[in-house]
């Protein structure tokens, strides 16, 4: 993977994929957002795909992180929450685990920051709040397999 980020004027960057490019316009949205939302959406794709490859659809999915950062330099996260909510044709345990396997095994974000941040989620399914404040394994990648699944690009 390589990404190349060019100053455009002022606080404006372009960065630019080997698919695509976007701009970066600091302050109106700034790298450590866009981080998180990288993070958010990589689970949120596996969140759409897990069920698809069982053959279940999942609507109405939002994902809301909270992240702490440090109040002094480096202000690295320390801590992420996630909270995720959607219907699904899912029973309860079947959408929990595509949560777990997201967490723990699929998502690359999620996994690069897992050792250094506590990461700990909530998931509201169907209307019904099924897992609160749920503390994820972190360090050193333990693995949910379910499979192949067909994701985003990496």
């Amino acid at each position: 993977m390589k990404v190349t980020v060019s100053h455009q004027d002022s606080m404006k960057f372009e960065a630019k994929t080997e698919k695509s490019s976007f701009v970066i316009d600091c302050p109106q949205i700034t790298p450590v957002e866009y981080f998180l939302a990288g993070i958010i959406t990589c689970s949120a794709t596996d969140i759409v795909l897990l069920p698809k490859n069982q053959g279940k659809t999942v609507t109405d999915l939002v994902v809301e992180g909270d992240a702490i950062r440090n109040d002094e330099h480096p202000r690295k996260f320390n801590t992420l929450h996630l909270e995720y909510s959607f219907n699904s044709d899912g029973d309860d345990m079947m959408a929990a685990r595509w949560v777990m396997a997201s967490l723990e095994t699929y998502c690359s974000t999620i996994n690069t920051i897992r050792d250094s941040v506590v990461i700990s989620y909530s998931i509201t399914h169907n209307g019904n709040k099924i897992r609160k404040n749920e503390k994820m394994i972190s360090g050193g990648g333990s693995k949910i397999d379910m499979g192949e699944i067909e994701s985003c690009p990496s």
